[in-house]
């Protein structure tokens, strides 16, 4: 008989009833983001195996993030507040709010207060994993749906963007295999304040800047990005580590705080959620065509290597191996902060007036380097 106990939710540094993170908390040891990098490019290794340090930003990095969230801060509001809107018309019953760790997990805790708060629903909210090429967890999705009894008419999965659409792919990949595997359907479009990628459902397909996209774990509840690894056993959730020691330099709850005033405050003067998504066609066309030109002037083979839009941008600056961030316009605002990036990592910028986006990363072959 196994008495082994069952994976345990937790709900990282957010309050307890915001969101249950179904991940399992883990030690990994560190590894070098140049030996990272290797280890990825020449297939010895997944990049969910592994994990690089992660540091607190620097004190010029936290400026420059202030300025960023003055800036961003009422059009994610009003971001949330249509995808809301949005959600609340799709789900007429029960709401269980899905988010994949982590960049959707601060989204999915604001929409939870505004489901609740400005539309009167009781949703549920968890984050989850899902892995390019590996999937989503199924314990996760089993959990859910078993252990806490959800609907699964009800679930909703949410991201804070889209950037080529690859974890929307990925998404409807896996719960194409979870249904015939479980005999379970589940709705497949993933939900995000804004769809570069034209792949989901969003009120917006513009490239701005949504502040919690540029900090790590203290804007994400101190966890990390998922892990799947030999530390994770066949019954367990996907892996993370949680960075007590970053606890003084936590802003989690901090900036959903932040983000349901600007919310109220939109609504205070008298602005409407609009529960209208964007047609997904323009934005679709657009990331096909910048796709296929990032390829042609690079010579880019591995289109894994091209990261579109500020929050992408900004991911390979923090813990890739950065080639180039290429701006349609280094004045503006939105982009300061990957500016301080390049700076403090030394990584070449160029200037691309025709951008389709406000920025793109591309990440470097090391591989012959």
């Amino acid at each position: 008989m196994n008495d082994r106990p069952g994976p345990v939710p937790f709900s990282g540094s957010y309050r307890p009833g915001d969101v249950q993170f179904l991940l399992k908390p883990i030690e990994i040891d560190p590894i070098d983001v140049a030996e990272k990098e290797r280890l990825i490019q020449s297939g010895r290794r997944h990049y969910s195996e592994m994990l690089s340090r992660e540091s607190l930003p620097s004190a010029r990095y936290l400026e420059v993030f202030e300025r960023a969230l003055a800036m961003g801060l009422r059009p994610m509001a009003q971001g949330v507040l249509d995808l809301a809107a949005i959600i609340a018309a799709r789900r007429p019953g029960e709401i269980t709010l899905v988010s994949l760790a982590r960049a959707g997990t601060p989204v999915g805790v604001a929409l939870k207060h505004v489901l609740h708060e400005i539309f009167g629903r009781a949703p549920e909210h968890y984050s989850i994993s899902i892995i390019r090429d590996r999937g989503i967890d199924r314990n996760a999705l089993r959990f859910i749906l078993d252990q806490a009894g959800r609907d699964p008419a009800g679930l909703v999965f949410v991201d804070g963007w889209t950037g080529k659409g690859v974890i929307a792919r990925e998404l409807r990949r896996a719960l194409d295999d979870f249904e015939h595997d479980q005999g379970v359907r589940l709705d497949a479009d993933l939900y995000a304040l804004t769809d570069l990628a034209g792949v989901g459902i969003a009120p917006s397909d513009a490239d701005y800047l949504i502040p919690s996209s540029i900090l790590n774990a203290t804007m994400s509840g101190l966890v990390s990005r998922s892990i799947l690894n030999e530390h994770i056993g066949p019954n367990d959730f996907h892996g993370c580590v949680y960075y007590h020691e970053f606890t003084p330099a936590d802003r989690s709850v901090w900036f959903i705080e932040e983000l349901l005033a600007a919310a109220r405050a939109r609504l205070a003067e008298g602005y409407v959620p609009n529960a209208r998504p964007v047609d997904p066609s323009l934005a679709r066309a657009r990331s096909t065509a910048l796709l296929a030109d990032i390829r042609a002037t690079f010579g880019i083979q591995n289109e894994n290597f091209i990261k579109p839009g500020i929050g992408e941008a900004t991911r390979v600056l923090l813990r890739r191996v950065p080639e180039r961030v290429i701006l349609r316009d280094p004045e503006a605002p939105e982009v300061a902060h990957l500016l301080e990036l390049a700076h403090e990592k030394n990584v070449r910028r160029q200037v691309d007036p025709t951008l389709p986006y406000q920025a793109v990363s591309l990440i470097k072959g090391v591989i012959d380097a």
